[in-house]
């Protein structure tokens, strides 16, 4: 199994919409690992690291997003995998 880890940006209409909460319940499903958190230009920055598919599957799901989130564009940034198990919360870049 292919291995692949990415830092993403994801700008629009991301804070205060539910979006870390989203994204760490569904990159959890997806066994994946890394974290997400709020920047203070109003986007949202993720590591994702798992299975390639698993990966590409939660930046897909990321251009949508929660109901209330409007996704204009992601970002995508080659990243090394994160030392720690599981996905959380990071602290706002």
């Amino acid at each position: 199994m292919k291995k692949k880890s990415v830092r993403v940006v994801i700008e629009g209409r991301v804070q205060a919409v539910w979006f870390r909460a989203w994204t760490t319940q569904e990159a959890q499903r997806r066994n994946l690992r890394g974290w997400v958190r709020n920047r203070p230009d109003g986007t949202v920055e993720a590591l994702l690291s798992g299975a390639e598919a698993d990966v590409d599957e939660m930046i897909e799901a990321c251009r949508q997003g929660p109901p209330a989130a409007r996704v204009v564009n992601i970002t995508e940034h080659p990243a090394e995998a994160p030392e720690e198990p599981g996905f959380g919360y990071g602290p706002t870049a």
